[in-house]
């Protein structure tokens, strides 16, 4: 039997939501059982535009040809994925709506009608799907039944995410000019929820003691205002010693590159860190893994559903409701602990090189884009 599957959602753009969004549709194209459809919704942001060559040409033209649903289409299931979040019911038998939330709640800003997630879900017979325990835990908050969510994390694709042999990265590093130094690496946004403070703060110390040290940030200016963040972050919590410091040995890239591009981002690098304060998962987190990296990571968010002690340092950090907000709650790192993990990292090269193994196998073993259309399907009742 072949089912009729509808995606409603964003191709061809560096956010999250696409990136997640495309990698599926990859995979759904390769089950025999589904018939795939792909409506276009409309950008976040009017500033917005399409970008090409994320993707190989093979992809990105199997991306491109997939056919839009007819108007009067009646298919089993449509799964949304798009912001602000419409929980709307689809014409199809079935709607799911995927939806993250990192501070713990969802307020009225985040939906597409002008009303609270509770109320929304009382209006229309749809189920959520979220990335993690503590985005679940989030949406519960709101005022969302448990028994209307369903958890189906994020993947890798394991031809793109993946160690390199060391002949390999020695290579590779070369070319980036980094074979001296111990890389440490930070991909996303740089909005105010990844806590560039502490990664630049962090840095700043261990740039006393390692000054060989080099920090490694991909920001997506096209999308995000990365390069502002940064320069904020720079500007208000470093001292001006620190500042010179760290600018001295950074290395910031905004433009959008290629997902093969990325993946050389982790293979050059020696560690990467995230002591986020809110996140609905941390994709960068589980690709860094599963291209060999040791993770530094905020202990209690969203990450703890796919670290472990293998290959990931946890840094400790306890709750709290930020300033500006006293409807969240936010995960607060300890900078003391994340620098003692920092050396730490630096410091043991066998767990660094245990990590290699650890990570990759792991995360290559669980969660796979293969790995996440299977947990779909399930939760679709297609498989």
């Amino acid at each position: 039997m072949t089912y009729k599957l509808t995606i409603e959602g964003w191709r061809f753009l560096p956010h999250s939501y696409s990136i997640i969004n495309q990698f599926q549709c990859l995979e759904l194209l390769r089950r025999e059982k589904i018939e795939l459809f792909h409506q276009d919704l409309p950008y976040h942001k009017d500033t917005w535009v399409p970008h090409e060559h994320l993707f190989s040409p093979v992809e990105e033209l199997a991306l491109s040809n997939i056919s839009s649903p007819a108007i009067d289409q009646l298919s089993d299931v449509t799964l949304r994925i798009s912001y602000p979040f419409c929980l709307e019911s689809s014409k199809s038998k079935r709607t799911y709506v995927f939806i993250t939330s990192e501070e713990s709640y969802i307020d009225k800003q985040a939906m597409w009608l002008d009303c609270s997630l509770a109320e929304a879900l009382k209006k229309f017979d749809i189920v959520l799907i979220t990335p993690s325990n503590w985005s679940k835990n989030g949406l519960i908050n709101s005022g969302a039944d448990p028994n209307r969510i369903e958890i189906v994390p994020h993947g890798i694709d394991p031809n793109i995410y993946k160690p390199l042999l060391a002949t390999e990265r020695l290579l590779l590093r070369k070319q980036f000019g980094f074979e001296n130094d111990f890389v440490f690496l930070n991909i996303g946004s740089m909005s105010i929820n990844k806590r560039m403070d502490l990664v630049l703060k962090s840095f700043a110390k261990v740039l006393e003691r390692y000054p060989n040290s080099r920090l490694v940030l991909k920001g997506i200016d096209s999308i995000h205002s990365s390069r502002e963040g940064l320069i904020y972050s720079l500007k208000n919590f470093l001292t001006e010693e620190e500042a010179r410091l760290v600018i001295d040995r950074l290395t910031y890239i905004g433009v959008p590159l290629p997902f093969n591009e990325i993946a050389k981002l982790y293979q050059i690098a020696d560690a990467y860190v995230s002591p986020y304060g809110a996140e609905g998962f941390n994709l960068p987190v589980l690709e860094a893994a599963a291209s060999g990296l040791p993770i530094i990571c905020t202990d209690g968010g969203a990450t703890d559903d796919f670290v472990n002690s293998d290959f990931a340092l946890r840094i400790e950090s306890k709750l709290v409701t930020p300033d500006w907000n006293d409807e969240a709650i936010w995960l607060s790192p300890s900078l003391e602990h994340l620098i003692e993990l920092m050396y730490y990292v630096i410091e043991k090269d066998s767990f660094r090189i245990d990590a290699q193994v650890n990570g990759a196998s792991f995360v290559h073993q669980n969660f796979t884009w293969s790995h996440v259309v299977d947990k779909l399907l399930d939760v679709f009742k297609l498989d």
